[in-house]
């Protein structure tokens, strides 16, 4: 099958970076008693694609594929494998315990994957999933955003709105619960995109943010602040805008995380990583399927739309390689999506 894999870790700019292969396909018969064999039509780029490309060698002299957002057609199905059936089109976000998606066939665990929204093309789901998931474990399970902090407005600020998994954020803080969201961007059309998913209001965290916040028509500090992107830049900020026992939710990963000036406050801090349950096979791994059906549902009845910004074309490695540098730079905005194989 046609794949798209690293050997070594290299920059981007490197043509080795990312290179066109042919490797075995999956065998059906192989399959575990949870697993899905999907024939892949469309992938997305993350943040953890670039990273581990650069950080995380292959192991065993084997080629890495990366890739974890898919949209495709079962193929075949485990022996334990229940409301999926060959022909059927799903979407997920995989595990980093098994190869990526950035290849014509790849195997899922069907409790992480859902069927995809009927009303959004390949590429169009293919944004999605991952960037979903985070969002919405990070609201709900981590942030329990439901849950209200006595005093607090019920207001949530995103950090990064325009990025891919602000961008989602942003509309399933407007669809699933009625909390004022404030979004951060610096460039105008980043804050035109984050105002056109809903948010109500857009700072600039280029400038002090604590002052911004402040400054808006809220009757009390924020309760919620999820920070996408640069938090160890924001933190002192994040300390001073959010509310007394606040709840603070962070995904990327900065060198030092200084919690101390939050003891005072206490603010809870909550991780999010939504590879924890796949990896870890936790036993409430099948809410991820059970929220990508909902996110389906919302997307079917139009209350979220795709992230989808950018389509390189086929999933090939020259392609693979612009949308990973793109993802380096820093200015991408929503999700850039790859679809086929080409001829």
């Amino acid at each position: 099958m046609k794949a798209v894999g690293y050997r070594q870790c290299l920059p981007i700019d490197d043509p080795a970076a990312l290179q066109d292969l042919q490797l075995p396909a999956p065998d059906a018969a192989s399959l575990g008693p949870h697993d899905l064999l999907v024939a892949v039509r469309a992938v997305s780029v993350n943040p953890v694609d670039t990273k581990i490309r650069l950080h995380r060698a292959p192991d065993g002299g084997q080629p890495g594929v990366l890739g974890w957002d898919a949209v495709g057609t079962v193929e075949a199905a485990g022996a334990r494998v229940a409301g999926f059936a060959p022909g059927d089109r799903v979407w997920y976000a995989g595990s980093l315990t098994r190869p990526g998606t950035n290849a014509e066939f790849h195997v899922v665990d069907h409790r992480i994957a859902a069927h995809a929204p009927a009303s959004l093309s390949d590429a169009d789901a293919a944004a999605l999933p991952l960037t979903a998931i985070t969002a919405w474990e990070t609201l709900f399970d981590r942030l329990a955003v439901k849950t209200p902090v006595p005093g607090a407005a019920p207001a949530l600020v995103v950090l990064g709105g325009a990025g891919g998994v602000g961008s989602i954020a942003i509309q399933i803080a407007r669809a699933a619960t009625d909390l004022t969201v404030i979004a951060t961007a610096s460039r105008p059309e980043t804050a035109d995109w984050c105002r056109a998913l809903g948010a109500h209001f857009v700072v600039d965290h280029s400038r002090p943010l604590a002052q911004q916040i402040a400054a808006l028509p809220l009757d009390a500090a924020p309760a919620f602040v999820f920070s996408t992107t640069h938090t160890d830049r924001h933190l002192p900020a994040i300390a001073e805008m959010i509310a007394p026992q606040g709840r603070f939710a962070l995904i990327d990963d900065p060198e030092v995380l200084d919690v101390n000036p939050f003891k005072r406050k206490s603010v809870s801090i909550h991780w999010e990583f939504m590879f924890t349950r796949s990896m870890f096979e936790t036993a409430d791994i099948a809410a991820q399927g059970r929220l990508l059906a909902e996110v389906a549902r919302r997307v079917d009845a139009g209350e979220i739309r795709s992230t989808r910004t950018e389509t390189f074309g086929p999933i090939d490695a020259a392609n693979l390689r612009r949308a990973h540098a793109l993802l380096e730079s820093g200015r991408a905005r929503g999700k850039i999506v790859l679809e086929g194989f080409g001829a």
